[in-house]
């Protein structure tokens, strides 16, 4: 009795260990557990090539939006979602972004009499870009003068490409002329250009290092340094600053404060 009992219990056990055992490996294969795959980079890639990277983990691909980048080759893919390298499982449908082939058109905006601050805004939320900012003798400084397109004044109202760089000629009063390079090492390039246009400066020069091959490259790029460098030394407005852009942070120095806290701490560690 006893062992017809225990024998009974045993099986039971081993029926629950089964099942266990068999919904485990059943869903595993729904799932397709332990089965992700790395996503591939996409960018900078035409539909074409992308495919063919696909294919192996029969992504799907889909295209969503369209932007168009002077810097990019026509129909090349700009963004993607997931981003590479993202884990996924086999057939993830990949949303991709590419760059168009025909520019789209924008209508220029009238930006004399605005601040150079407004007149930031409103380029950049038109999709154009803000050029050289160049600076004559004038009450006000930092006051829209002439907007200008390849060297001649552009009308408001004008159709202009997409991504255009609009140059700003600024009025500069001789007691208000002159300004302080910003502080931009360890910024990606475009925050970096931003700020030194918020300081009333130019960029003359974005030099990559051996690090950036790709256009994706360059947008994850920073700076690691900057010429002339940050400091007290007061500018005239509308001064060049060229900039040095790496991916290898390693590259990028420590700012002083960061320094003196680190030196601070080891002290401290050493008296303890």
């Amino acid at each position: 009795m006893f062992n017809r009992i225990t024998a009974n219990i045993l099986a039971g056990i081993i029926l629950v260990i089964a099942l266990i055992s068999g919904t485990r490996v059943l869903l595993d294969k729904i799932t397709r557990h332990n089965l992700e795959i790395s996503v591939p980079d996409f960018t900078n890639r035409s539909l074409e090539e992308a495919s063919r990277l696909a294919e192996p983990g029969k992504m799907r691909l889909e295209v969503i939006d369209s932007v168009y980048v002077k810097r990019m080759g026509k129909g090349l893919i700009f963004r993607q979602n997931p981003a590479p390298g993202s884990k996924v499982k086999e057939g993830r449908r990949i949303l991709l972004t590419i760059n168009a082939v025909n520019p789209k058109k924008v209508m220029m905006p009238n930006l004399v009499g605005y601040s150079m601050r407004q007149a930031k805004a409103e380029i950049l939320s038109k999709g154009l870009q803000i050029g050289r900012l160049e600076y004559v003798t004038d009450i006000a400084t930092n006051n829209v003068l002439k907007q200008m397109h390849d060297g001649v004044e552009i009308p408001a109202g004008t159709m202009i490409e997409s991504e255009s760089k609009i140059d700003l000629v600024l009025g500069l009063n001789n007691d208000d002329c002159v300004t302080y390079a910003p502080v931009v090492t360890g910024m990606k390039y475009r925050n970096a250009i931003e700020s030194i246009h918020d300081n009333s400066l130019n960029i003359k020069d974005i030099i990559f290092d051996e690090t950036v091959r790709t256009y994706s490259d360059s947008l994850n790029a920073v700076v690691y340094m900057q010429e002339p460098d940050y400091g007290d030394i007061p500018l005239l407005m509308g001064m060049d600053i060229s900039l040095y852009l790496t991916t290898d942070i390693s590259k990028v120095p420590v700012p002083e404060e960061e320094e003196e806290e680190e030196d601070t701490m080891e002290g401290n560690a050493a008296r303890k």
